[in-house]
């Protein structure tokens, strides 16, 4: 007789999961567009072709060391300011380009810590969202993301985001270059039955890292194509509009197999 009891019962508790993760339901073509590593190519070309598509994006920004070749191949901190002041998201992606995979606390806190002053000295609000660069990270760069109060974290994958079993410091996403157009449109239309695509961009172009570099056209092919479907571009910052992190974090087990399997 127990058996009529169970399914009820399972349904009850995924419903019960779902309402303390979720504020709201996911809408089918929601993506997150993410930028690495503060290019010059991100404020001379992106910038002003995502405020004409009225798009949000977050850019996740560092200062690569003092030894590559044409610093003006990347963004300084007064063009970061301005993307502020556009209404894109500035999150961190510590000062170096660091593999907190291999960092200790301390470094992880200086590192995270450094671009946390450089935002505040200009008046950008604190970041409160990471990206691991490289992808390189750890169950202790979870630990420390927590103990510095992050609310998301992207790593890579190449899947969907399903906030009712990704961990928000594991939030999968897609990276872009010259070659994948067919499987990035591929994975645009994941984005459905409560599942978030969320993109990797780096230069537009990417000059010093070509294999990373999405052509401006290609770019702009990407946006025509999320405008002319339907999608609802945003930054990584407003999935706390559908997303109770807190709760995220405390229901869902971190899986880092998953993530670095892919």
């Amino acid at each position: 007789m127990y058996r009529y009891y169970i399914l009820p019962l399972i349904l009850l508790l995924c419903c019960s999961v779902k309402s303390q993760i979720l504020k709201k339901p996911i809408p089918d073509k929601l993506v997150v567009l993410t930028f690495d590593d503060a290019p010059a190519s991100q404020y001379s070309v992106v910038a002003p072709w995502l405020l004409e598509f009225g798009f949000g994006a977050t850019f996740f920004v560092c200062e690569f060391p003092p030894n590559y070749k044409d610093s003006t191949l990347y963004m300084n901190w007064r063009q970061m300011s301005t993307l502020h002041e556009m209404g894109f998201e500035i999150a961190n992606h510590t000062q170096t380009h660091a593999n907190v995979a291999k960092l200790t606390q301390s470094q992880f806190n200086n590192e995270l810590g450094y671009i946390e002053r450089k935002c505040d000295s200009l008046g950008i609000p604190k970041p409160h969202n990471f990206a691991y660069p490289g992808y390189g990270l750890n169950a202790k760069a979870l630990d420390f993301l927590e103990g510095k109060e992050y609310h998301f974290a992207r790593a890579g994958g190449g899947r969907p985001y399903d906030p009712l079993s990704d961990h928000p410091y594991l939030i999968p996403s897609w990276a872009t270059n010259t070659e994948n157009k067919r499987e990035i449109l591929d994975a645009l239309r994941t984005a459905k039955d409560g599942n978030i695509v969320v993109l990797t961009f780096h230069g537009v172009p990417d000059i010093e890292h070509p294999w990373v570099t999405t052509p401006p056209q290609l770019f702009k092919e990407y946006l025509n194509h999320l405008s002319d479907n339907g999608y609802k571009a945003i930054a990584l910052r407003d999935l706390e509009k559908y997303i109770n992190v807190e709760e995220a974090k405390k229901i869902i087990a971190p899986d880092l197999a998953k993530t670095l399997k892919n």
